[in-house]
C-alpha cells in the first residue's frame, strides 16, 4: 500500500524559506511520477513541481519558478520541496502525489492534473507573512 507523508510546513515570514518533505513507502520510485500541489482556500488546486523519477527530471510551474526546487533522495524514499523567497501569496496547504507514469520526462508529468494521481499525502500547511 502506498503511503505519503508530508512533513515540514510551517509559517515563516515573507522573503524566507522553507522545506517540504514527503516520505514515501509500499512502492518503488522507478517510473513514478512525483509532484507538489498546493492549495489555497477559494482556489483551484495548483501544481508547482512536478518530478519524473526514471531520469530525475523536473518542471516547476511559472508561478514559483526560481524560487521552488523539487528533488528526491533515493536512499531516503523521500521527496522534497525546496522553498526559497516565500511570498504571501505562496501561503496553502501543500501535498504531495505520486502515481505511476505513462511516459518520461518532468515535463510529461507536469501535464497531469491531480485528479490523475492516486496516491497523496495528508498535507502540510505553509503560511508566509507579510
Amino acid at each position: 500500500q502506498v503511503q505519503l507523508v508530508e512533513s515540514g510546513g510551517g509559517s515563516v515570514q515573507a522573503g524566507g524559506s522553507l522545506r517540504l518533505s514527503c516520505a514515501g513507502s509500499g512502492y518503488t520510485y522507478n517510473n513514478y511520477c512525483m509532484a507538489w500541489f498546493r492549495q489555497a482556500p477559494g482556489k483551484e488546486r495548483e501544481g508547482v513541481a512536478h518530478i519524473y523519477t526514471g531520469d530525475g527530471t523536473t518542471y516547476i510551474a511559472d508561478s514559483v519558478k526560481g524560487r521552488f526546487t523539487i528533488s528526491r533522495d533515493y536512499a531516503k524514499n523521500t521527496l522534497y520541496l525546496q522553498m526559497n523567497n516565500l511570498r504571501p501569496e505562496d501561503t496553502a496547504m501543500y501535498y504531495c502525489a505520486a502515481d505511476r507514469a505513462y511516459c518520461t520526462g518532468g515535463a510529461c508529468c507536469a501535464r497531469r492534473s491531480g485528479a490523475m494521481y492516486r496516491y497523496w499525502g495528508q498535507g502540510t500547511q505553509v503560511t508566509v507573512s507579510s
